[in-house]
């Protein structure tokens, strides 16, 4: 690679981050080279189940430029997010290369160097966007192998009706699972049980017809003691006592969990209602597995013909940086929106970090520490932008 066309700013990741990124770095007249694994824009989109949306209010996945449009109604379906996330692309106007699997990125005489399937890719700063939830986690349960029936990740949901007349065990119900028993709710299944060890932070989707995400931002600005009681009062308001129902409170609240887990709250949407009508039973934790059971904390059984795990997400960035100390025990990034890390100049991580007011918002926000971190660089450096065009790129592109 020839030190003329080596780009100051290399973005991994061309989704819902790593565009808004790079559109906070062009306008400032910094053109980053972007880079993807997949083969087209929103992949990770493309492959979730059909009766998926958005669970922010529609004005919340506003991008710079490109407001969603109100014929989604209040909360966006995933084909909807596709069209809008390929708009915000193409207006872009930057190449971007596909099918280019990032192997290791390291950091040699304050370059970053990045190896790819694609060869070597050297720059100034490293925009890290792939995202939080990258890969679908499975517990290795014991005995899951043994299973007789069909275990799945809620990722790969699919289309729910054929769920109908199936008895379906569903293990968590955070953000996820509870999305997933919001569909099967309008289901005419055999039976569902739903496994927990706590129960989550459950807001309603609407209250008298009102959107309740709305309020996310002045939710957002409270502290995070006062935030955590607002949730817990809020749902108790709405829903009254659900432990009657076995939906037990975790022992935290609801703000620490986003904040310190990423774990949002619940977006209720006929899940509490089935439960109380006796349509979903909640059941203790799931411990392992027989040929044809699922065996529960408090010793009982039930025999589920498939299992949908809820159970989370992983980053994969594990091998990309080895030891360089960027990442907690979880994979993820110490520095996860858009911040400065002191230790590891140049690198910089966004979509790690999940928010009351969603991902698209907080893209935006770590969009603009980034550029002011690279600005600054640059200012300091005396070194100006080098833009890079689609002759730089050997495989294929978007322009």
């Amino acid at each position: 690679m020839k030190h003329s066309s080596i780009p100051q700013v290399i973005i991994i990741g061309a989704g819902l981050s790593g565009l808004t990124a790079a559109h906070a770095l062009n306008a400032k007249g910094i053109r980053a080279r972007i880079i993807d694994g997949g083969s087209r824009i929103a992949e990770p989109w493309r492959n979730r189940h059909p009766q998926l949306k958005l669970n922010i209010y529609r004005s919340f996945a506003d991008l710079p430029g490109l407001r969603m449009s109100s014929k989604h109604g209040d909360f966006v379906p995933r084909d909807a997010v596709v069209e809008h996330l390929e708009t915000f692309a193409h207006q872009l106007d930057l190449p971007i290369q596909f099918e280019t699997v990032v192997r290791k990125i390291s950091c040699e005489a304050d370059r970053w160097r990045i190896e790819t399937s694609q060869g070597l890719f050297e720059a100034d700063h490293v925009v890290i966007a792939t995202g939080r939830e990258k890969y679908p986690y499975l517990p290795d349960w014991p005995g899951r192998d043994s299973f007789n029936g069909e275990i799945l990740h809620a990722a790969d949901l699919g289309d729910i009706k054929r769920y109908a007349g199936r008895k379906i065990l569903v293990v968590g119900a955070g953000n996820s699972g509870t999305d997933v028993l919001n569909h099967l709710s309008r289901v005419n299944t055999s039976k569902v049980w739903v496994s927990l060890r706590h129960g989550p932070t459950i807001m309603p989707t609407r209250l008298f017809g009102f959107p309740m995400h709305r309020l996310a931002r002045l939710f957002a600005m409270l502290p995070l003691p006062v935030l955590d009681r607002a949730l817990s009062l809020t749902q108790r308001l709405v829903y009254g006592n659900l432990t009657r129902y076995g939906l037990r409170s975790h022992p935290e609240g609801g703000g620490t969990r986003l904040e310190r887990d990423g774990i949002s709250p619940a977006l209720d949407d006929g899940f509490v209602a089935a439960v109380k009508r006796g349509q979903i039973q909640i059941v203790e934790e799931t411990v392992k597995f027989g040929a044809d059971s699922v065996e529960l904390r408090d010793g009982s059984k039930v025999k589920p013909e498939i299992v949908i795990c809820a159970t989370g997400y992983r980053s994969g960035l594990e091998p990309w940086f080895a030891d360089c100390g960027v990442l907690d025990q979880g994979g993820h990034p110490y520095f996860s929106a858009g911040e400065a890390d002191p230790d590891h100049p140049g690198l910089w991580f966004t979509g790690y970090k999940a928010s009351l007011t969603g991902f698209f918002d907080a893209a935006i926000v770590a969009s603009n520490r980034i550029t002011d971190g690279v600005l600054q660089h640059q200012a300091e450096s005396g070194r100006s932008s080098i833009v890079s065009t689609a002759a730089d790129f050997e495989s294929p592109v978007i322009e």
